[in-house]
Formats: structure tokens, sequence, C-alpha cells
């Protein structure tokens, strides 16, 4: 890993988390980053919108930050049920994750969408997690690095940068499944990721821009995946969900 890329921890917890679970989860997450001694990682979750409130502000102080799970291209007008990055920016946000690949699938959104999303979450200053990653299908069809290499240029932001800008690899296989790529696989694909920068953006800043696995990333994978070259820390779905889980995942981060 470079010395440059701070390592980053990043819950999804999607759509889950009534007010009791939230305020439990944000405040044992809470608790264990004051207490931390100089961790080696920036830690960030991601509520559902209902608990947002709540949420940051019993992260306010703590070190660890909030972020949405996904945020309108526009910043203001006729779109019942959306929320501008200006908006979530307002309420405590500074990371948002564009093009899951459960958005890309529920909601059909294309490449063109996830960048006009992801520029419109650096416009109003968050940074912008975008989400890339291959199906089953597309894997087996021998299509893992074209699919990826496609869907990162088509949804890498025009001022993309290693400050507003994380990318997650989330092989959609392994989303939910239990499975889980090898470390050969996802060290194969971040580092293919990473050269697919260097030419859009540029060596130098490909080398610092952080690349986030998240495929099932839990307490007993965690370690031998951080410990990757290319792999900057983790996108976590259902292991987010669980304090302890989530921090162990982040100790592992600490290791590096």
């Amino acid at each position: 890993m470079s010395s440059t890329r701070r390592l980053l921890i990043a819950g999804n917890w999607k759509m889950n988390g009534l007010k009791k679970e939230a305020r439990q989860l944000s405040s044992q997450l809470a608790k264990r980053m004051s207490k931390a001694n100089k961790p080696a990682f920036d830690m960030v979750v991601c509520p559902p919108y209902p608990v947002m409130g709540l949420v940051g502000d019993l992260l306010k102080g703590s070190g660890v930050k909030m972020g949405s799970q996904d945020n309108h291209a526009q910043v203001s007008g006729a779109h019942t049920g959306d929320s501008s990055a200006t908006l979530l920016k307002n309420i405590g946000c500074t990371y948002a994750i564009v093009g899951h690949s459960e958005r890309r699938t529920d909601h059909n959104e294309k490449d063109a969408d996830v960048k006009a999303k992801a520029e419109a979450a650096i416009a109003a200053r968050m940074i912008s997690i975008v989400c890339i990653g291959e199906t089953l299908k597309q894997r087996n069809a021998g299509r893992t690095l074209s699919t990826n290499r496609k869907q990162l240029l088509g949804s890498l932001p025009t001022d993309a940068n290693a400050k507003n800008t994380v990318i997650a690899y989330e092989p959609v296989w392994a989303i939910g499944t239990g499975e889980v790529a090898t470390p050969a696989q996802a060290q194969e694909v971040h580092a293919a990721i990473r050269a697919e920068l260097a030419g859009a953006i540029g060596p130098k800043e490909a080398a610092k821009m952080r690349i986030l696995y998240g495929g099932s990333m839990k307490p007993g994978n965690a370690k031998e995946l951080i410990a990757l070259p290319d792999v900057d820390g983790g996108l976590i779905g259902g292991a987010s969900l669980n304090a302890a889980d989530f921090w162990a995942i982040a100790e592992a981060a600490h290791q590096k």
C-alpha cells in the first residue's frame, strides 16, 4: 500500500435499522472510535435516510463520519422521494455512495447516471464512493476486467481526484451471498482498476486514490483482503450492522 493512501472502512446499512438499533450501533461505534489510539483508518457509516438525524447527532465529535447511500444529480426540483447532495451535506453527510449494484439493478441506473450523481456529491463538497463490479454471468464469460473498465470509465466524475473520489469494487456475485473473491481475484481487479485510473486521471493521482473491496467482507476474511497491495479498505454491508464485527474489520485495517 502506498503510504499516501489512508484506509477507509465504510458501512452501508442499506434498508436496515429502526431508531433503537440505529441508536445502539451509532453509540457503540462512537464510543469505540473515541477511545481509539491514533486509528490508521477513516470510518464512515451510511444509514437509511429516516435515521440520519439521530445517527449524525450520536456520531458528532467521535471521528466516525456519516454518509448517504445515494443522492440525486440535481440540487433541487420536483423529484419526489429523492434527496440532493446539497441537502445531505447540510444534515451532516461527508461521503456519498453512488452506483451501488443494487441501485444499478433495482433502479436501472446507468454509468451516466452514476457519474452525474458523483459529480453532484463532489460539487456539494462530499467524497463520492463510486461503485463498480461484475455479475457472476459476466465473470463466467471472462468479462470481469472489461465490465469493470467500462463501468469505471463511464461512472468516473470528470473532476475526480484522490481527495474527492473513492472507488469501491463490489463483485455482485459476492454481495450478501457469503461468497467472497479470493485474495488473488480481488487483487487482480483492484490492480486493473488502478491501472485504468492511471490512464484516466494520471499515474500520481491514481496511486493516491483509495479502492475498497465490497463483497461480503467480514472479520474472518478482512485481514487477508485488506493486506493486499491495492485494497485500501472495505465497503461493508451485513457486517456493518454489528458494532463488534464492524470494529473487528477496522482493527484488521489498523494492522496493515
